[in-house]
Formats: C-alpha cells, sequence, structure tokens
C-alpha cells in the first residue's frame, strides 16, 4: 500500500503539468514535469511526497512544489532557475535540478503547508452567484467565509466585474475582473453586503511582506496579469483590513452560525476550494452544522451556503449552492479553477435543468457526497 502511495504522489506531478499546459500554463507544465524527473535530487522532499498520505491532487502537492521553486526565483536562488523565470533560458532541466539539489530544505519546509492562492478571480462566480439570490429578493448579505486566506475576497464588493454584458460592483476599483464568459449574463442586481467575517488556520496578512511574498509565489510565473490583480487586490486589502479570524473552521462556523441573525439580513457561508483540504469527518460535521443552522431558517432571515469547489471526481469545479427555509440545490455554473472563465448555467436560484450533471446539488450536498466517495 505504501509503495501505492508513493507512486500517487509521484504521478501527481504529470497529472498537474497536463491540467496546467490545459489551462493556458506551459511554464508551470514544463517546470512541474521537470520536477518529476530530477525530484530524487531532493531526497528530504522526494521522502516527504513518496510518503503522502490522502490524495496527493486534493492536497495539491504538485503546485505546492511549484509554488516553492517560483518562491526561490523570485529571491533569485539558485541564479540558473531565476534565469528560467526571468526569460533569459530555456533549459528547465538544469534550471529546476539545480534547485532541487541546492535548496531541498527550503522545498521541503514550504511544501508541509498548504497552497495558499486567495485567487481574487473566483470571486466573479461568487458576486455572479449573490446578484442571481439579490435579484430574486433582494436582500443585503451577512458573508461568513471558511478557508479565507488573507481575506481578499471578503472584498469582493470592492472590485470591479465585467460579467458577459453585466458590469458589477465598484468601477472606481484597481482590481478589475473579467472572466471569460460563456452562456447567458447574470442576473442584473444590486448587492449589499453588511458584514464579512472570515477564518483561516493560518491566515495571512496584506501588510506583511512574507506573507505577501507566499501569495504570489502561488500565482503562476507566464500569468503576470494574476499577480498584477493580486498585488492590488493585496493594496485594498490593506486600505480595507479583512476581518479574518484565526482558528478552525467547524468551530468558528459553530459559533457564527449560534449567533442572532438580523431580521431582513441574508446569511451566506461561501468557501472556494476549501473542502478538498478537509478530512471526510470534518466535511461530514460542517454539512451537518449548516444543514441543522438551516433547518431554523425563516423567509426572514434566510440562509444560503455558496460553493465553489471541484466534483467528488475532480471532472469540473462546480459553483454550488444550498438554501433555506426551502432547502434547495443546484449548480449555477462551472468554473476554471482559478476563475479565468465561468460558464454560466442558470439565472435563477434552483432552477432545475435537463442536462444537470449528476453533482447538480448544492454545496452542503457535495460535502456528503464527497465523503461517500472517498
Amino acid at each position: 500500500m505504501k509503495m501505492l502511495a508513493a507512486a500517487d504522489a509521484r504521478d501527481a506531478f504529470a497529472r498537474q503539468a497536463e491540467s496546467c499546459r490545459s489551462s493556458g500554463s506551459a511554464f508551470v507544465a514544463a517546470v512541474l514535469e521537470a520536477v518529476d524527473r530530477h525530484l530524487p535530487l531532493a531526497p528530504i522532499s522526494s521522502r516527504i511526497v513518496q510518503g503522502w498520505t490522502g490524495d496527493p491532487a486534493a492536497a495539491a502537492v504538485a503546485l505546492r512544489v511549484n509554488g516553492a521553486l517560483h518562491a526561490l526565483a523570485r529571491r533569485g536562488s539558485p541564479p540558473y532557475l531565476a534565469a528560467l523565470y526571468n526569460g533569459d533560458h530555456d533549459d528547465f532541466d538544469g534550471a529546476v535540478a539545480a534547485a532541487l539539489s541546492q535548496e531541498d530544505q527550503f522545498i521541503a519546509d514550504w511544501i508541509r503547508h498548504p497552497t495558499q492562492t486567495n485567487e481574487v478571480a473566483r470571486g466573479a462566480a461568487i458576486m455572479s452567484a449573490l446578484m442571481a439570490f439579490a435579484a430574486e429578493r433582494p436582500m443585503p448579505f451577512q458573508i461568513l467565509e471558511m478557508g479565507s486566506s488573507c481575506g481578499l475576497n471578503l472584498n469582493l464588493a470592492r472590485y470591479a466585474y465585467r460579467l458577459g454584458g453585466v458590469s458589477a460592483g465598484d468601477p472606481s476599483s484597481s482590481v478589475r475582473i473579467e472572466p471569460q464568459w460563456r452562456g447567458a449574463d447574470p442576473p442584473v442586481a444590486p448587492v449589499t453586503i453588511v458584514a464579512a467575517h472570515g477564518v483561516d488556520l493560518n491566515p495571512l496578512s496584506a501588510l506583511d511582506p512574507a506573507h505577501r511574498e507566499r501569495l504570489l509565489s502561488f500565482t503562476w510565473a507566464d500569468q503576470p496579469s494574476r499577480s498584477r490583480r493580486l498585488e492590488a487586490a493585496l493594496d485594498v486589502a490593506i486600505a480595507h483590513p479583512p476581518q479574518v479570524h484565526r482558528g478552525d473552521a467547524k468551530l468558528w462556523l459553530t459559533q457564527r452560525l449560534a449567533e442572532r441573525q438580523p431580521e431582513g439580513v441574508c446569511r451566506v457561508v461561501v468557501h472556494t476550494m476549501f473542502l478538498q483540504y478537509l478530512s471526510d469527518r470534518d466535511r461530514q460535521e460542517i454539512a451537518g452544522m449548516i444543514a441543522a443552522a438551516g433547518a431554523g431558517a425563516t423567509a426572514d432571515r434566510p440562509l444560503i451556503e455558496i460553493g465553489l469547489e471541484w466534483t467528488t471526481d475532480r471532472r469540473e469545479v462546480q459553483l454550488g449552492f444550498t438554501r433555506w427555509p426551502d432547502g434547495e440545490s443546484a449548480v449555477l455554473a462551472t468554473c476554471h479553477p482559478y476563475g479565468d472563465w465561468v460558464s454560466w448555467r442558470g439565472s435563477v436560484p434552483g432552477a432545475r435543468h435537463a442536462d444537470a450533471p449528476s453533482d447538480r446539488r448544492g454545496a452542503s450536498a457535495l460535502v456528503q457526497a464527497r465523503s461517500a466517495a472517498s
């Protein structure tokens, strides 16, 4: 069994490289393919990868290594790796081999921690979902986000969006998000967020240079527009600090859901690319906790869970929801993992579609399905 796990972990680099290439990043794909060939040059890191427990794809092991290499390149060490990232040569094997052999301890320390992208482009999907609910029933939102990282998406109302033919958010914002839009435009409705709080085991701060650098290292080196957008969002976070609490998501959410919800305010639990990092038990407990809170929801104090997550088979990323008091679940869109495109499927919350895939359910239902499929 241990040898099988090791093979799965090593295979994660080739599979992630293929995914990166199909997502438009030939550079990161080439980096990961070079890692796959030369990982034994970093014995400490190699042992961590080969001994990985759980699903290496769900844990984004390959992207952790890619982030470590990008961090090293941004620091200029080793110089041959930095030169590769600067476009001075295309010797991926030589540069990656040098980094693996010279910076093994740095890479090993880096990959012990989850990825921290805090990709603000995913906010386009969340904003579209909020607009759909606001169009159906105008009501201000109270946001509770799990896995907030630096909390950049808690500031989603402070960004400017172009969602197909629809403009949303703050048109004067320096953070401009315009995914490739497929399908009908989302409903047009103003979104008012009266409160936004998040939680993370290890929250990052936009004010901390090391934290900023960690986030930037997880962007893809051949997609500079992502880095520029991230830097702009970090600047917004300095001006408008997100409220991110340090702690366990289950405990924090239990406390938040127990607080009295103001009448006429819609409470929304949000998570983006978060469930994959949880154990089966934690996913089940969070799903049950949200459903129990939903059982007490009313028309004047509704509860919605919105998730932007991989399906159980990692076939696609879906923007799904479950809302209470009616308990309806549906998928509003499929999306690029980093928000580059949104394929809108339905403009009316709770609408059912004849071409719906088997995972066309709300996020709570997907939590339970993911656990059952594991």
